[in-house]
């Protein structure tokens, strides 16, 4: 049975007696206060084993009260809960010695377990470097899916473990790793961006580790790569999926040894930086392809962080409206605002480029539209967009989506019209693979077509081996016509 003393600080009754109930159910014993001052006495008068507090108290900010306490009783986990759930607020909490931060509303079971964590660690802890001040707000949103981000980055940044960030296009990965750096341990030294998709093949090893005069045709000087120049600093590798074989070997050396040679160069160079790296694409799958080396996809992947897309985060569009309105006024735009019909066409519209997107429409308002209020109709007009279909009952007349809609929504309405074929009855086994014979087949037709019907050109704008194609054109029984038949 879990013991220990627990000092409860929180001006809401109401949460008060909820958490009391809970961890004396869970076997601790609580004391609860709803102010600053009497949370201190107790902790001043040594008691206490965990300190569970909210950050606005009527007297004084936990913020203030934290370092005080970590000075007085450095050992004492403190739980911080807030309502005012942001990006700093993670940050701040554990900046000033928190041993967790939970946003409101929160789970009861969550935090009873964390509870549980805390007092069972080790009473040593080491703490993060003070963060620099506040200034913008790097990143936006309440909803549960960057609550669990902005936890994960406020433990992370005082670490130099590797990170490996996946989302789709749009969704912040270059804004995570800067933030990773902006308030890390490495911030004061450069943060490198290089994106290897938009670097020609041939030369990624020399733009990353750098060349010797004469390593090449054209290489008429020595020339430092982004590892020397982010050197103390952070190394954010976006688009890693596109990185060549040669060059993931070299910096799976880099990974192993910490060390890395010149192109051209023959003595290793010692380095210190943190390698972040981001891919919109399915490393696991470019493994089975041949394209990705499997070690250094495991050297990659120590923490791993996935960005949810806009669609899965719809209730943080209005902090994010304001956010980019607020933005686009600073640089001399005038100020906008959305109507409640407008602010519902962005919550039901799909955001195939997510948070990028967003933000280009924002500024798209605000330069062209002399009006303050944004509306519904000028939101359908800017983005030619309908409410995003409704999943329907099986045996119903699914609702017809836009004719630009996305392949995910023919997807579902295609599947929807299947299944209410059946009416109360359900499909054969097997749809999983007959849904995939259906898409791949057209996928890989249109593919050869487009490349006149060369295989190697086919397999490489695909994304997949050679064999693996020829393997499923025979499969699939696809006429392939020639290069050079009409």
């Amino acid at each position: 049975m879990p013991s220990g003393q627990i000092l409860l600080a929180d001006d809401d009754a109401a949460i008060r007696t909820v958490l009391n109930q809970a961890l004396s159910r869970a076997g601790y014993e609580v004391r609860s206060t709803s102010n600053a001052a009497t949370l201190w006495r107790w902790v001043a008068q040594g008691e206490g084993d965990l300190v569970i507090t909210d950050v606005v108290m009527p007297d004084e900010n936990a913020f203030d009260l934290l370092p005080r306490i970590k000075k007085l009783r450095p050992d004492l986990p403190i739980i911080v809960m807030s309502a005012q759930n942001t990006f700093m607020t993670a940050i701040k909490a554990s900046e000033r010695g928190a041993y967790e931060y939970l946003p409101k509303p929160f789970d009861l079971k969550e935090l009873v377990a964390v509870v549980g964590r805390a007092l069972a660690r080790p009473r040593t802890m080491v703490q993060p470097p003070p963060a620099p001040e506040e200034g913008e707000i790097p990143l936006v949103g309440r909803s549960p899916a960057m609550q669990d981000i902005y936890r994960a980055l406020a433990r992370l940044m005082p670490t130099d473990l590797t990170v490996m960030i996946t989302g789709e296009s749009g969704t912040g990965k270059e804004l995570v790793a800067r933030a990773l750096h902006d308030y890390g341990k490495r911030r004061q030294g450069p943060f490198v961006a290089v994106n290897m998709a938009a670097i020609p093949r041939e030369l990624i090893e020399s733009d990353l580790f750098g060349h010797e005069k004469g390593a090449f045709t054209g290489a008429t000087a020595r020339s430092t790569g982004r590892f020397e120049q982010a050197e103390g600093g952070t190394l954010f590798l976006d688009e890693i999926g596109d990185m060549p074989m040669e060059a993931q070997t070299r910096l799976l050396r880099v990974l192993q040894q910490g060390e890395y040679t010149t192109v051209g160069g023959r003595i290793p160079i010692k380095t210190n930086v943190r390698i972040v790296a981001a891919t919109n694409k399915d490393l696991r799958v470019l493994i089975q392809q041949g394209l990705f080396r499997e070690d250094l996809f495991f050297r990659l992947n120590v923490v791993p962080l996935r960005l949810p897309p806009l669609r899965e985060r719809v209730e943080d569009i209005p902090d994010l409206t304001r956010h980019f309105f607020a933005l686009v006024e600073k640089e001399g735009l005038s100020r906008k605002q959305l109507d409640p019909e407008a602010m519902d066409r962005l919550k039901r519209y799909r955001w195939p480029g997510n948070v990028r997107e967003l933000e280009n429409l924002i500024r798209r308002l605000a330069a062209l539209y002399p009006q303050d209020t944004m509306t519904g109709a000028i939101i359908d007009a800017e983005l030619d967009a309908q409410p995003m279909p409704v999943p329907q009952s099986i045996g119903k007349t699914p609702t017809l989506a836009a004719a630009s809609e996305g392949l995910s929504d023919a997807v579902e309405r295609h599947l929807v019209e299947y299944f209410s074929g059946f009416k109360d009855t359900l499909p054969p086994p097997g749809l999983y693979h007959r849904i995939l014979r259906e898409i791949e087949g057209p996928l890989i037709g249109v593919a050869l077509a487009a490349t006149r019907g060369n295989q190697i050109r086919a397999a490489e704008l695909l994304g997949v081996n050679r064999n693996t194609l020829r393997k499923k054109v025979r499969d699939l029984e696809l006429q392939v016509v020639r290069s050079g038949a009409r």
